[in-house]
């Protein structure tokens, strides 16, 4: 116990530190939402893989799709590292980093408006991104509390205040540049962490190969399909469920082209170069935590006799045990690092969320419509304000959805995840290539997915059975955007050539570079 205490005060006190040291760094607006757009390689690359991957996937998406899928839940994990990281990558991070410059957009939604000359449309798109970030910020906690309560025994509203208290202190004091430089710390402690955690549990298990045939040996006799009852499914390439295994590989790996908290990250990298070195770095990352997550949780039907006693087919606890009871038999130290992994894990995507949503209220909304002459000093000490309120927000939703057990953890997420990607993903992908989108086919995409993602909230027994599930029900609003975007396009009016000639030709500058990156005439 004085090892876990020991860590953590040594956690929070380099966490608090780094958000001081930066402080001068984010007087201005620019540096307190991107850092200046001076953010090297490493520490942009760490930032978007620990933005992305939190205690929503370590416990609740591993533990839940490991369970259902068995191995081939680490589909799941690639289709992050090559499809959510090494594609968004390639495709949207240099393209994204220098409209974004060109227009002066600091958030999505100032993006869209700036883009599309639209005011209307930037402050829905704001709208949007509160409403639907606070129960992603909600699950983040829950998924924390199941493992502080498995290691130290302490209740659940403690871990929730702490680590809201801690994340806000860093987060408020310096921006993004203090919360990039404390990603990468919590970064290598993730990588670190994941890589122990899975040796250990295949350990034992009597190593992977004897964890791998015991596996096979599991079938599930009270699932619906046949193929789920056979013998050695669990194991198996594509596992019982491979259509419903495809929902989760889109949503998980697709939505992160779409999410605010995300995208941002391409806006503050510093130039070419490191968006090349980015994307190998980043890529790597998600192949390691992801892939490493999900392939955990691929194992934990081999702790049936502790997650599902009496045989009902499902842990007795529900889905977000799962993990926990893998790692209730490791030692002491590393019990202690996977706490601090997940702790990890989940601050840099709670300061990540709590940074994206205040600026984007502040820049987007607040600033010209309801407060007007908002200098530089103002608009930081109004997201400031805005960081503490959003956090308070989401702690009183963490602790009402764990007393009145709402749902679970990957279902808050597959909400979230959907709406915000289906809602964002395919405007802001065609309106960084194509000149012909519409405004009409971003307010539609908009309120397309917004809609079925609410109505799946309150009426998902009236969906069709594939989408009834929240997991699906997002990746198909993000697929449906990719169709609805462009089709409407063609058939409504055109938007002023003049506009989209101005805000494309940052693209047609021309810049002197070494001989090295490319070849002269």
């Amino acid at each position: 116990m004085l090892i876990k205490i020991f860590l953590l005060l040594l956690f929070f006190g380099v966490m608090i530190g780094i958000g001081l040291y930066c402080r001068r760094m984010s007087s201005d607006v620019s540096g307190f939402v991107l850092g200046g757009r001076n953010v090297g390689p490493w520490l942009s690359a760490f930032a978007f893989g620990t933005s992305y991957f939190s205690a929503v996937v370590f416990v609740g998406y591993a533990g839940q799709f490991g369970w259902r899928y068995g191995i081939a839940a680490t589909w799941a994990g690639l289709g992050n590292a090559f499809i959510g990281s090494l594609l968004a990558w390639g495709i949207l991070g240099r393209r994204t980093r220098i409209m974004t410059q060109y227009l002066s957009s600091a958030t999505m939604p100032e993006f869209f408006g700036k883009r599309f000359s639209s005011t209307k449309l930037k402050i829905a798109a704001s709208a949007i991104c509160f409403i639907f970030l606070i129960p992603y910020t909600a699950s983040l906690y829950n998924g924390l509390s199941r493992l502080f309560g498995m290691a130290f025994d302490i209740d659940y509203s403690i871990c929730v205040i702490a680590m809201a208290v801690l994340t806000g202190i860093y987060v408020i004091t310096g921006g993004y540049m203090a919360t990039a430089i404390n990603d990468f710390i919590q970064g290598i402690i993730m990588l670190a962490g994941i890589c122990a955690v899975v040796f250990a549990v295949l350990e034992s298990k009597g190593g992977f190969l004897s964890a791998l045939s015991g596996l096979a040996k599991i079938s599930d006799p009270l699932a619906k399909s046949e193929l789920a009852k056979s013998p050695g499914i669990f194991a198996s390439f594509f596992g019982p469920d491979p259509v419903n295994l495809l929902g989760v590989v889109i949503l998980t790996s697709l939505g992160t082209w779409g999410l605010p908290q995300m995208v941002q990250k391409f806006y503050a990298i510093k130039n070419e170069s490191d968006i090349k070195k980015g994307t190998v770095i980043s890529t790597l990352f998600a192949i390691i935590v992801s892939g490493g997550c999900y392939f955990l949780g691929g194992f934990g039907r081999l702790f049936t006799e502790q997650l599902d006693p009496s045989g009902l087919g499902f842990p007795a606890e529900g889905y977000d045990s799962v993990i926990p009871t893998m790692l209730s038999n490791l030692s002491e130290g590393l019990i202690a690092l996977v706490v601090i992994l997940v702790l990890s894990a989940s601050m840099s995507t709670l300061s990540s969320l709590v940074l994206a949503s205040s600026s984007t209220l502040t820049l987007d909304c607040l600033k010209d419509h309801v407060i007007k002459n908002m200098d530089e000093k103002k608009q930081v000490f109004v997201m400031r304000i805005l960081i503490v309120i959003f956090i308070l927000i989401s702690v009183v939703l963490a602790l009402i959805q764990y007393k009145s057990n709402v749902t679970f953890i990957a279902q808050l997420m597959g909400v979230s995840w959907g709406a915000l990607a289906g809602a964002f993903l395919a405007p802001f992908l065609y309106g960084l290539y194509w000149k012909g989108v519409s405004s009409f086919s971003c307010w539609v995409c908009f309120i397309f997915s917004s809609f079925v993602m609410i109505a799946n909230i309150f009426f998902r027994a009236e969906f069709p059975e594939l989408l009834q599930s929240p997991i699906n029900a997002g990746a198909f609003c993000m697929l449906a955007g990719l169709v609805i975007v462009p089709v409407l396009s063609v058939i409504t009016p055109k938007p002023d050539k003049s506009m989209v000639d101005a805000a494309f030709s940052c693209y047609d500058v021309k810049v002197n570079i070494k001989q090295s990156k490319a070849l002269a005439d």
